[in-house]
């Protein structure tokens, strides 16, 4: 398995790369959304990942490492946008979101064009708070 770690890469130039157009629009739109609700400067995490702060963490198998407190995807099929500590006070807003499909720490979003941009960054808000809290420091 490959270790994804933060690195100095070029956020900006990863940006304007992405492909297709529409993705890369929204990935361009999402930046500043995420910046305002985290708090933190991007930093480019693996080849295509985006993250803002991060956390060590220890699992109970002993398995350690750093990850970020939230970050986004512009995949090719749908935008991931990580809400790490997970979706179980989230149910009020994620009924205002507008469409998404949830993985075990992700939402799944098309196009940015319909889902309710406020209440996402509500939502990355409420989960840098959380995360913040879980992992201090």
């Amino acid at each position: 398995m490959t270790k994804i770690t933060a690195h100095d890469g070029d956020v900006a130039a990863f940006l304007e790369s992405v492909e297709p157009a529409g993705r890369r629009e929204d990935a361009l739109l999402l930046m500043p959304i995420m910046e305002r609700a985290s708090g933190e400067t991007a930093r480019l995490w693996g080849t295509n990942l985006i993250g803002f702060g991060s956390y060590d963490y220890t699992y109970k198998s002993g398995h350690s490492g750093t990850w970020f407190r939230t970050g986004f995807g512009p995949g090719k099929g749908k935008m991931s946008v990580h809400i790490m500590p997970g979706y179980d006070d989230y149910s009020e807003e994620l009924s205002r979101l507008g469409p998404y499909k949830k993985g075990a720490s992700c939402l799944y979003l098309g196009r940015l064009s319909k889902v309710d941009l406020g209440v996402l960054e509500e939502i990355v808000e409420k989960s840098v708070t959380r995360m913040r809290e879980l992992y201090p420091g």
